[in-house]
């Protein structure tokens, strides 16, 4: 497939880029962050995106979505990066649809129309130690009567502390890294035996630790098969990957953005700082880069609609890329506008702390960097 939108798509994005820029501009996150909201995000603003059809984007038309695929999500996603918005998207729309998308009828049901609706938030559980590391499971469902003990921790899980729904990533066979042996299950937040430690990022977001001793859950909270989870594991985060991807490239053009009309506007030595030459070689530089990443991850979106082979290697290759041009964009961005650039005051840093925690989630460009040296065989 070419590697550009589609006119159907390019709609999408000049209605996604209004109502975002409208309703959710860089001061709507100021503002949930100085007001020491507990939620992290605004619930009316989740409401509208579930209105605008957003929320379904992903999800089967049969199931009461739209039946679109991961470009549009990743058009919603830039948009959402662009303003900083905060929001469960990522984790909701993208990451729990695709993993309900192995989940019985029964469960669908269940989960799907809260989330469609704009009135539940899904979190996804998989990491459990201080970076990234998927092949590790060591959170233990054990069998216990007509279902399962759960025990064990899980870090780093975005949006868990107002989620609705939690997607836990287990493992029930095996030991800590194998690759088999592993068990997803749908499960509501409040249960009896977890423990939950909420924690501000450096972004202003928050993430939260849960704790697992001795909990109850049923044989009906599986989704797949017991053991046959790591493919649908896969599959979330080759989404989830991607998406990030798209949020960080979204990230990298609001700084842009914000860079380039500053060079177009600060006056030194009686001459706009953007007709400097090495300036503007920065910015051609940046451009580039930005251009490789966006080609990167439009390709990667393709696969995973295709269900094609090579979704994986595509989604690594989108989240480095993704990670590399918007760590160049924001420092080029903060550096370029010189000391205001420091400041709190001023948006531009506030890119910067975003682009850091984005950068971590679901692997950074070195996790990425070395899977794909591993999958060519070095």
């Amino acid at each position: 497939m070419p590697l550009y939108l589609s006119d159907e798509q390019v709609m999408l994005a000049d209605t996604a880029r209004p109502f975002l820029a409208n309703l959710a501009p860089v001061g709507h996150m100021r503002r949930l962050r100085d007001s020491a909201d507990p939620a992290g995000y605004s619930p009316t603003l989740w409401k509208q995106f579930a209105e605008m059809g957003f929320t379904g984007i992903l999800a089967d038309e049969a199931d009461g979505g739209l039946g679109l695929g991961h470009v549009e999500a990743g058009i919603v996603l830039e948009e959402i990066g662009r303003n900083l918005t905060p929001s469960p998207f990522l984790s909701s729309a993208v990451g729990a649809v695709t993993a309900l998308k192995g989940a019985t009828a029964e469960q669908r049901a269940r989960f799907l129309p809260g989330i469609l609706a704009g009135d539940s938030v899904a979190a996804i559980a998989i990491d459990e130690r201080a970076r990234h590391k998927p092949q590790h499971i060591a959170l233990r469902a054990t069998r216990s009567g007509n279902g399962f003990r759960l025990d064990g921790t899980k870090n780093f899980v975005p949006f868990a502390h107002v989620a609705d729904l939690l997607i836990i990533a287990t493992r029930t066979s095996g030991n800590d890294d194998d690759t088999d042996g592993i068990t997803l299950f749908a499960l509501e937040r409040e249960q009896a035996g977890m423990a939950m430690e909420v924690a501000r990022l450096a972004d202003a977001s928050f993430a939260s630790r849960l704790s697992f001793q001795g909990v109850q859950v049923g044989g009906d909270a599986v989704i797949g098969t017991v053991e046959g989870g790591r493919p649908l594991l896969d599959a979330t985060l080759s989404a989830l990957r991607t998406g990030t991807a798209s949020e960080m490239l979204g990230v990298a053009g609001g700084a842009t953005d914000m860079t380039m009309a500053y060079l177009r506007d600060r006056m030194q030595f009686g001459q706009v700082i953007g007709s400097f030459q090495a300036l503007q070689h920065r910015a051609a530089h940046l451009y580039c880069e930005l251009e490789l990443a966006r080609a990167a991850t439009l390709k990667a979106q393709q696969l995973l609609d295709e269900g094609a082979d090579g979704t994986d290697r595509a989604a690594c290759v989108a989240k480095g890329m993704a990670g590399m041009a918007s760590l160049l964009a924001v420092q080029e961005g903060v550096q370029m506008h010189g000391g205001i650039g420091m400041t709190d005051e001023y948006d531009v840093g506030f890119f910067m702390k975003r682009q850091r925690v984005l950068a971590e989630l679901y692997g950074d460009t070195d996790f990425h960097a070395d899977r794909i040296a591993r999958m060519t065989g070095y």
